[in-house]
């Protein structure tokens, strides 16, 4: 340190010699502490105090060294396909990042309604990180979007992923009796063949698929990526001006073990269906709802009629508000229409907010604006998931 300090005062001396209008430079060579040669450059500014000590390391340090200093990871840059349903949540994903660049589909039928597909602009895309972002709302439309899926790839593209926000076959896993055929096995099996890229196998992003085991039925072949949506209603309850009475409620077990971990830090209430006579009815299993903003928390909803079982009990056990958080709204044949407002404070009448996510661009045309339904967007958890 002293040898430094000499050294700084040499150099100051001797830059006082100097004309103040110029900047001058002058080498010396200090030894480290470990007793090693090192390079430092002084650098004299005209007007300034401040005496500025370079180390001149070897190239492969410095390197290192500002590699390891960089702010910010440059952007992959992504070519996003979508279809039709999903253009909306395609264009907010886009606006989440300059990275992420729109192309689109000519999405075209024969007379007899079979595909006429065409991707413009093919050659454009080659050596290009490729993404599509998928929609399986109906059987209808899975075919013609496998055809893209499968084609793209195949276009000499860089790397190609897949968003599927929502695995429409998930509550069908089950093979209870001879004879039953699991879908979910099925479509995973469809997935996982997937055309590798010249980057490797096919990523899958997908959000809180139904059953845990379903993680299991994809080959080698694919890269699933499983995400969730309890941090979009995390960040939400920590703005609701009562985020200190919140406690959450699970409808089932399988709810809380695909959940809790997640949800850790809040007082925690379990539901559970039990059979008395040839009704099935939802008790409290654990937990106390007393005084508290009770959050429903599941990862889809179908008909509904599960969650409003749950409400109803919540209410009767002193709940002082009831809403719900469920990451796919499927509601077929308009079953959110079973949901009421709550009108400001009546449990027992309705719900506060329900919360779902645009995993299902059907259903989130229907329910927009009308209460108690808030959408909370995907479109910030995929454009980061195409980063990975």
């Amino acid at each position: 340190m002293a040898a430094i300090s000499a050294q700084l005062a040499s150099f100051k001396s001797f830059s006082s010699l100097l004309n103040d209008k110029k900047c001058s430079r002058f080498r010396s060579q200090i030894k480290s502490f470990e007793n090693q040669h090192s390079n430092w450059s002084v650098e004299f500014l005209s007007g300034k105090e401040s005496v500025h000590l370079i180390r001149n390391s070897s190239p492969s340090i410095s390197m290192a060294a500002s590699v390891a200093g960089s702010a910010v990871k440059p952007a992959k840059k992504v070519c996003l396909f979508y279809c039709s349903e999903t253009e909306v949540l395609a264009k907010r994903i886009a606006a989440e990042s300059d990275a992420i660049e729109l192309r689109s589909i000519n999405w075209r039928t024969f007379e007899d309604g079979f595909p006429n597909l065409f991707i413009p602009n093919a050659h454009g895309i080659r050596g290009q990180n490729v993404a599509f972002l998928a929609s399986f709302s109906s059987p209808a439309v899975i075919f013609e979007q496998l055809s893209v899926i499968y084609a793209l790839p195949k276009l000499f593209v860089s790397s190609f992923t897949l968003v599927l926000p929502f695995f429409p076959t998930g509550t069908s896993e089950r093979m209870e009796d001879e004879g039953d055929v699991a879908t979910a096995f099925t479509l995973a099996r469809i997935l996982s063949h997937i055309p590798t890229s010249r980057g490797g196998p096919t990523s899958l992003v997908t959000f809180d698929i139904h059953a845990l085991q379903e993680r299991f039925y994809f080959g080698d072949t694919i890269l699933p990526c499983f995400e969730s949506g309890i941090p979009l209603l995390k960040n939400r309850l920590q703005k609701l001006p009562d985020s200190d009475k919140i406690s959450i409620a699970f409808p089932d077990d399988g709810a809380w073990k695909r959940f809790h971990k997640q949800l850790q830090h809040f007082p925690t209430i379990v539901c559970n269906k039990v059979r008395i006579g040839d009704q099935r009815i939802v008790r409290i299993k654990e937990g106390d709802a007393t005084g508290r903003h009770v959050v429903i928390v599941d990862d889809l909803v179908q008909s509904g009629g599960t969650l409003i079982e749950c409400q109803k009990v919540l209410a009767a056990n002193g709940a002082t508000k009831i809403s719900a958080y469920v990451t796919h709204g499927i509601f077929p044949k308009s079953s959110w229409q079973r949901f009421e407002h709550d009108n400001g404070g009546q449990p027992e009448k309705g719900l506060t907010y329900f919360w779902i996510t645009d995993s299902c661009p059907h259903t989130v045309k229907e329910v927009k604006c009308k209460r108690p339904f808030e959408i909370l967007s995907l479109s910030g958890s995929i454009a980061a998931a195409l980063q990975v």
